[in-house]
């Protein structure tokens, strides 16, 4: 091997080695570790701001096809972005530096790339607050509806996230304000329940929910009427409102489990 070429090889080992150690310090900084330095030591590593607009998104292991399109996967910069993806057991994280892009951009190539289900963070300021961000992108992911490749942005669910985050009291509200309401057989339930999102999806238009379900608006509003009196709860009282939209939250969505 000659001189050049064998200088060539020793770079090209130390970029290797170099990326490896950035990866293994940046799954400590995923983990939400505190450790004096790390930050610094990652930057250093993968060539990244230690300061700057970071995000995270998880993949669930759901999708379908396991695996996603090359341009995705690889890519380390992308419209202004900076993509570094790791793998875990039972998920896919990628941590995506922003620059001066919004949250929209990693959305929008997700969702094109038919990624999901998937989990974004909002803006973290540094590498320091990974940890957070995977958390909470974990916590978006949280409320896709299952077999559902949404891409789900945790700033537009987070009274959903705050509630199948917590199982224990998810299931005791759909207990306690759906109880006689699951108590009927399916095929008197399931009607119910589809005029309920309906009617919130249409922002509480009677006239437009039952367009979209195909019946007429007193077929809608005797099972919103119905609804109240099984649940005990007006929909017309804003706290009553809450818990019901809530507790419909918790039923659609099936038992967390954490990435």
């Amino acid at each position: 091997m000659s001189g050049r070429r064998a200088r060539e090889w020793e770079q090209r080992m130390q970029r290797r080695r170099r990326d490896e150690r950035g990866r293994a310090l940046l799954d400590v900084l995923l983990d939400g570790r505190a450790v004096p330095g790390l930050a610094r030591r990652t930057a250093a590593c993968l060539g990244l701001p230690e300061r700057g607009r970071y995000a995270v998104a998880v993949l669930g292991a759901d999708r379908g096809d396991p695996v996603r399109p090359a341009p995705v996967r690889w890519a380390l910069d992308t419209d202004g972005m900076r993509w570094c993806w790791r793998t875990r057991a039972d998920c896919e994280i990628a941590v995506v530096a922003l620059g001066e892009g919004s949250l929209a951009a990693p959305a929008a190539l997700l969702a094109e790339r038919r990624a999901g289900p998937a989990g974004l963070s909002p803006v973290v300021d540094g590498l320091a607050e990974l940890g957070l961000a995977r958390r909470l992108a974990g916590f978006a992911l949280l409320t896709c509806a299952p077999r559902a490749r949404e891409i789900v942005r945790l700033d537009e669910r987070l009274s959903t996230a705050l509630v199948v985050s917590r199982p224990e009291l998810s299931a005791r509200l759909v207990s306690e304000v759906f109880g006689p309401l699951l108590a009927l057989a399916p095929s008197e339930r399931t009607p119910l329940v589809e005029t309920l999102e309906a009617w919130l999806e249409c922002g509480g238009s009677v006239s437009r929910a039952a367009k979209r379900l195909h019946c007429h608006r007193n077929t809608v509003f005797n099972r919103l009427r119905r609804l109240e009196g099984l649940t005990a709860r007006s929909l017309s009282v804003p706290r009553e409102l809450t818990e019901v939209m809530l507790a419909l939250d918790a039923f659609r969505l099936p038992p967390p489990s954490r990435p």
